[in-house]
């Protein structure tokens, strides 16, 4: 993936979402995450707290939702990638900041995350549309199978 940031979807009046997520791929699936009560899956990760910057918050989202330390020192940028949030809102944008990193742990579903999945580009239609475009973006640089 490129250090390429996709921002045409924000102007006035729209209200912007900001996340951090983690991209940890295996065998060419990627990671994904599923919060009770909801259908879609979702690349790990989440709001920032104010005055949090994005490591940070990546730590803190991926030790709360996935009970595992992701090492700082191995923290890279891939991408931020903007997104309505549905199709129902379309002045509700997701900017969301995706890194890469190792991590120490087991993966384990934690907090409000019921369901831990590996997904490919064929699960691209239960993810929400930022998210797809990280698949897309995967799939084209053949990382995602």
């Amino acid at each position: 993936m490129t250090d390429a940031t996709t921002d045409a979807v924000t102007g006035p009046g729209t209200r912007l979402i900001d996340t951090v997520a983690w991209i940890h791929l295996r065998d060419g699936r990627i990671l994904g995450t599923r919060t009770r009560g909801k259908e879609l899956f979702y690349i790990p990760g989440g709001k920032r707290h104010d005055g949090e910057s994005d490591v940070q918050t990546l730590l803190r989202e991926v030790e709360e939702e996935l009970t595992v330390a992701i090492v700082p020192g191995s923290v890279a940028h891939v991408g931020t990638y903007e997104a309505p949030v549905d199709r129902r809102t379309p002045d509700v944008v997701v900017r969301m900041a995706c890194y890469t990193g190792d991590h120490r742990g087991t993966l384990a579903a934690s907090s409000e995350i019921e369901e831990i999945a590996w997904l490919s580009y064929a699960d691209r239609g239960r993810v929400p549309p930022v998210d797809q475009l990280v698949f897309d973006e995967l799939r084209a640089a053949g990382e995602l199978s």
